[in-house]
């Protein structure tokens, strides 16, 4: 509470002169629910399952490893053609394209590292694991363990990469060599924090009572904020400072996938984490407490989990488009005009019964993409 009493000061000293002021009148309850959204940027923090992260010749070799198409199977694809900078680590596609077009949206890699379940299913515990997936995925990169360990070893930049960054020569073993070239890129993802945004200024304007700064953030996008926290509920699932609670919702997306196939989002992506050599209870969590497998020991698939996918986090969302797990949603206005008018008969009858139509006005959606927009590192 002792947090909020500037805010509160504030907003007392605020009251019927809104308009003047620029910033509208929120109640106590939504300042709380507004300062929970923050403080952005997070503090840095090691990945205890991973002994180089942090680690800075690790990051540099895994900078370069990002970018390098060698480690795919054809020797044309790496992870930075569909995790592109121009596009916000994500590619601009509606399903991602590597060797074939895979059945899925591609996420940014931009503050992946403050997830809990990694890939639309979570199906992956840790950044690492994550990194291995499409390098040896047949649709994606193609690669195989036996190929990743010959590519560095073959190669005097990467060989002398992975020295610098491991403190010896790559192991004849050639999946340890794999797991180690996966933990040097989630070292070198880990650094892909994005920046703060019109959102965050205002907030901390708000935090700390300073009036005038509070008031150069726009008014469409604090209406836009009065409904995403109010009457949207947006702030159920896409809360906190990454604004997203980090798991797996049903959210009256189809889930088929192509003629006859279908995708069951979390509840397939539990079973494969459980199958995985490569989870945090497997041979290569390098935190010898065990410590951070807890979520993976006790997660478990229940018939709820079909059909649910990964709530995105929503930093940067105006450059990510299109949207979806499976990239049906073309603008963010598309994305408003879903939940605006979402047909509750496409939700799983056994599954969370949170959503119903906003029933927004074209006024309220207009705002509510605004607030969308100021949650970009480059302004509105």
């Amino acid at each position: 509470m002792r947090r909020l009493v500037p805010a509160l000061v504030a907003l007392l000293a605020v009251g019927a002169a809104a308009q003047t002021t620029g910033v509208l009148p929120f109640s106590i309850s939504e300042v709380a629910r507004i300062l929970a959204h923050g403080p952005w940027p997070p503090l840095p923090r090691k990945d205890p399952s991973n002994r180089v992260s942090g680690n800075a010749a690790a990051i540099a070799f895994g900078a370069t490893l990002f970018g390098d198409p060698r480690l795919s199977v054809n020797g044309a694809i790496a992870c930075a053609t569909c995790h592109r900078a121009d596009r916000a680590l994500a590619d601009g596609l509606p399903r991602a394209q590597g060797l074939a077009r895979v059945d899925r949206n591609t996420p940014t890699v931009a503050d992946a590292h403050l997830q809990r379940w990694f890939g639309w299913d979570g199906a992956g515990d840790s950044l690492w694991a994550q990194s291995l997936r499409p390098i040896v995925d047949p649709r994606e990169m193609g690669s195989d363990l036996a190929h990743i360990a010959a590519t560095v070893r073959g190669n005097a930049d990467l060989l002398r990469g992975y020295r610098d960054a491991f403190g010896a020569p790559p192991a004849a073993d050639d999946e340890a060599v794999a797991v180690d070239v996966a933990k040097a890129l989630a070292a070198f993802q880990e650094t892909l924090t994005t920046g703060r945004t019109p959102f965050d200024d205002f907030r901390d304007a708000l935090a700390r009572g300073d009036q005038a700064t509070a008031a150069r953030y726009p008014l469409a996008a604090q209406r836009g904020l009065a409904l995403f926290i109010g009457k949207g509920q947006c702030n159920v699932c896409h809360i906190g400072p990454r604004f997203s609670n980090g798991e797996f919702h049903d959210i009256g997306i189809p889930f088929f996938a192509g003629p006859g196939r279908v995708d069951p989002g979390r509840f397939d992506g539990v079973r494969r984490l459980e199958a995985s050599r490569y989870n945090l209870l497997g041979p290569f969590n390098d935190d010898p407490t065990r410590g951070t497998a807890t979520g993976t020991r006790h997660v478990a698939s229940e018939h709820r989990n079909f059909g649910e996918f990964k709530v995105p986090s929503l930093r940067n969302v105006a450059r990510t488009a299109p949207y979806m797990h499976n990239g049906s949603l073309a603008t963010l206005r598309d994305v408003v005009r879903h939940y605006s008018e979402i047909d509750e008969d496409r939700l799983h009858a056994d599954g969370e019964r949170i959503l119903k139509p906003l029933r927004l006005s074209a006024a309220e959606s207009d705002d509510l993409v605004a607030f969308l927009e100021s949650l970009d590192e480059g302004g509105p």
